[in-house]
């Protein structure tokens, strides 16, 4: 029998429960999925500590790629055997699944399962975030907060083969030297550094075009300090926090700026906008603009200590669960 991580209630990481599960035939739409891996986010911590509520008892995790074992009626264009992913979609931490086919994409023979769930979410997040939130170009100057995390890293390898200029937080000199190395162009050591100082010493006093954020509440509302005159903040994500309620004058009186406040959900709603993220993606890697190296692997059932690991910033790059 299949096993998947539940939670009765919200709390800490040891909400999270290893429990047997029966999954049964997908029906009309659906597949049977069995799971090769799952990816770990930071919307998970939100969804576990009901930050972000859910119903429950809940299956939580939102990325994942596997094989198709079994196909329901009114499924077209997938047949068991087939290698697949998805993000966005929760219920993640299980073997086996039943799942929407209209959600799933199939992997090219280039990417691999584990692969594959380092990529997806956090990927389709930095695709939307630089070419549909902000689109950014060669003239761009962008300030990108935790720049050696999962995002931060296929971000800043984005940017740079777009040819923009980037500057990234880090929280330690070996941070530093990862966010470099994924082509960071200015690193900022926020515990050691002034890091509205140093983007204005960086950008001669002008300020930012964008500034991405996905730290919350401890770079709010410093973040902002970092923007030029109608420069825009995005603020995709609340790793320390959720941003405290504000007047919107202050938006007015830091240089008519501009917030938004966007979810990968709502730009892969639709499922052409969903193929057309992937495909950019998978496209990206495969020509060697983005090198996707796992940041650890931990065991399924492990999955509490990952979520201590990543809470306590003890994790760097993407984080894989293996069922």
């Amino acid at each position: 029998m299949a096993y998947a991580i539940r939670m009765h209630a919200c709390g800490g990481p040891e909400v999270l429960q290893r429990e047997e599960v029966t999954v049964g035939a997908p029906g009309p739409g659906e597949v049977r999925l069995r799971q090769r891996a799952a990816g770990l986010n930071y919307i998970d911590v939100y969804h576990r500590t009901g930050l972000y509520p859910l119903a429950l008892p809940a299956v939580i995790g939102m990325e994942g790629a596997g094989v198709v074992e079994a196909v329901g009626p009114d499924v077209g264009d997938l047949k068991v055997g087939d290698r697949v992913a998805y993000a966005g979609v929760i219920g993640a931490y299980a073997q086996e699944r039943l799942i929407a086919a209209e959600r799933l994409v199939k992997l090219p023979e280039s990417i691999d399962e584990v692969t594959a769930a380092a990529l997806m979410l956090q990927g389709m997040t930095v695709r939307y975030l630089l070419r549909e939130t902000y689109p950014v170009t060669s003239d761009t100057v962008l300030l990108f907060h935790a720049a050696a995390g999962g995002v931060g890293q296929i971000a800043c390898q984005w940017a740079k083969a777009i040819g923009a200029t980037i500057i990234g937080t880090v929280g330690s000199a070996e941070k530093g030297e990862l966010a470099k190395a994924n082509g960071c162009t200015h690193v900022i050591n926020y515990r050691t550094e002034d890091y509205v100082a140093r983007v204005r010493e960086i950008t001669g006093g002008r300020g930012c075009d964008v500034v991405y954020d996905g730290v919350g509440k401890d770079t709010f509302p410093s973040s902002l300090d970092c923007l030029k005159p109608k420069g825009l903040w995005v603020s995709f994500g609340n790793a320390s926090g959720p941003v405290p309620p504000f007047e919107m004058s202050i938006l007015s009186a830091k240089g008519s700026l501009f917030a938004t406040r966007p979810t990968l959900m709502t730009y892969i709603a639709r499922r052409a906008d969903l193929v057309d993220n992937a495909t950019e993606l998978f496209d990206m890697v495969a020509k060697g603009a983005i090198r996707i190296a796992p940041g650890g692997t931990y065991p399924l059932s492990e999955v509490a200590d990952a979520h201590r690991d990543l809470e306590a910033r003890k994790t760097t790059g993407s984080i894989v669960l293996l069922p």
